[in-house]
């Protein structure tokens, strides 16, 4: 067995409207500001996702949560140590539209 068979197979990326719409045309996603700063881009599993929308977009409206499925990006998902010495999945390169799962809403 694997190290990446011991994670879930998908986690969520957390984007504002205007990045979706920007996502949505480009069909990849290079990283918001904060991302590209890190030379990564930053997800959050489904457990860590109330605790991410809370610390980092307090207060945010029109909200896009996309569901990654991280075997479509293979070797470019690594699991970090982050936030409370939690492992957290980071994409390093882009995110392609073909990886997207799905989108939600923010829960409230």
């Amino acid at each position: 067995m694997t190290t990446q068979a011991l994670h879930p197979t998908t986690a969520y990326k957390i984007l504002t409207a205007s990045q979706w719409a920007q996502f949505q045309t480009d069909g990849v996603f290079l990283g918001a500001p904060v991302d590209v700063a890190d030379g990564y881009i930053h997800l959050s599993t489904a457990d860590q996702l109330r605790e991410t929308l809370d610390k980092h977009f307090s207060g945010q409206i029109a909200l896009v949560i996309a569901e990654v499925d991280l075997a479509a990006l293979a070797d470019s998902v690594k699991w970090e140590v982050s936030r409370g010495g939690a492992l957290f999945p980071h994409i390093y390169g882009s995110l392609p539209m073909s990886a997207i799962l799905g989108i939600a809403q923010p829960p409230v």
